[in-house]
């Protein structure tokens, strides 16, 4: 080794090396655990668009029920 290389930049290169490699794999852990939460949140939107589909349904049924009840009661109204 060459004596115009000073040992602490050769200290210094190593340190950023280990940090960069640290780094990358903090960031990877991250990019793994996201994509893990982005399928559980998919899974639990398509059950709650699942959800509130039967839910239109259901309000469409009592919409018309209520309208059929409304006629039922206005023609007994007119019966009196």
């Amino acid at each position: 080794m060459s004596r115009s290389v000073p040992i602490s930049l050769i200290f210094a290169i190593a340190c950023q090396t280990v940090a960069l490699i640290w780094f990358v794999a903090t960031l990877r852990n991250d990019v793994d655990a996201n994509k893990m939460e982005l399928v559980r949140l998919e899974t639990r939107t398509s059950k709650v668009e699942e959800v509130v589909q039967m839910q239109a349904v259901t309000l469409g049924r009592m919409d018309e029920n209520i309208k059929s009840i409304r006629v039922i009661l206005e023609g007994m109204a007119r019966q009196k």
